[in-house]
């Protein structure tokens, strides 16, 4: 199966988090028409995750079907798939049918195919997905990383800071309460409060918007609150850390959340795909068609690698 030609007809589609649905019909059709067995699974209404595999899998490779906003239409070059989900994750997602094929031609059809609906959004389809069956030992979940084999990512926690003051007349501010001082002064004290750091997964990453940390951080964080502020955390993804990488692989630890956290009931989990995730979510979303193929290769040498650890029979 053409890993471009896929690629092309998927990033072609437009699937924001909510509708996620055109990209599901097109790899249902496109797999069962392989041979594959297809179990569409309810998430929410209208949205479903995608299950296919031949025989019961050993090894699943997954990844989202999902994107964020605005739509960015397919465009190409001679060296590069451009388009909204090209590298985020569409183009992986075909990159592992393409892998899965790959295997089946050499006699390996321990292979599942898992692709999720939400993961930009709090990553619902991947909660959903841990009732889903059979399983097997391993999974390899689908990000750009440039290629190289992750073995561990940072989580995340949205912070929102609210603030309450009272209004003024703009000449005399000293008779009202600026709201927005004290958000600033609020802002101020987080910039400067020393973050955790991890052996594995180095410094945590912090701007005005979005901080990775957990309890401790939470608490550290209410006590720099100026008067008048308060604080909601509306969103926390956990992070991960995975197990050791076979030999020989280059390895290398993420900044961005995922849905593999949440995929604790599929194995030992490993995260790897082609394209880079600076250009994820931006206008300039683009895949180098080099790399998607060699991502393909990666994906079936990664499977391969781990299921020699339990050959057939």
């Amino acid at each position: 199966m053409d890993a471009l030609e896929l690629t092309r007809a998927l990033v072609a589609l437009e699937t924001p988090t909510g509708s996620e649905g055109a990209a599901t019909d097109l790899l249902d059709n496109t797999l069962r028409s392989a041979g594959y067995k297809v179990v569409r699974q309810p998430v929410s209404a209208g949205r479903q995750n995608l299950y296919a595999f031949r025989e019961p899998p050993e090894l699943v490779f997954s990844t989202h079907l999902d994107t964020v906003p605005p739509y960015v239409p397919l465009r190409e070059d001679a060296d590069s798939i451009h388009g909204r989900g090209s590298c985020d994750a569409k183009g992986l997602a075909a990159a592992m049918v393409a892998a899965a094929e790959q295997l089946a031609g050499r006699g390996e059809r321990r292979i599942g195919l898992l692709f999720l609906v939400g993961e930009e959004n709090g990553s619902d389809g991947a909660r959903a997905a841990n009732e889903l069956g059979p399983k097997g030992r391993f999974l390899i979940n689908g990000e750009p990383t440039e290629n190289r084999l992750s073995i561990g990512q940072k989580g995340s926690l949205r912070v929102d800071l609210d603030a309450t003051g009272r209004a003024a007349h703009s000449a005399y501010p000293d008779e009202g309460v600026s709201a927005i001082a004290a958000l600033l002064d609020t802002i101020e004290r987080i910039r400067r409060m020393p973050l955790p750091s991890d052996p594995l997964l180095g410094q945590s990453t912090l701007n005005l918007g979005l901080i990775g940390g957990g309890e401790p951080l939470k608490a550290s964080i209410r006590s720099l609150l100026a008067p008048g502020v308060t604080v909601e955390f509306r969103v926390e993804l956990p992070f991960h850390k995975g197990g050791s990488a076979p030999a020989g692989w280059e390895t290398t630890v993420v900044s961005y959340a995922s849905d593999l956290p949440f995929l604790h009931a599929w194995g030992e989990r490993y995260q790897l795909g082609p394209g880079t995730i600076r250009v994820a979510h931006t206008n300039q979303e683009h895949i180098r068609k080099a790399d998607l193929l060699h991502g393909v290769e990666l994906y079936v040498r990664l499977a391969s690698d781990l299921l020699a650890r339990y050959p057939h029979g």
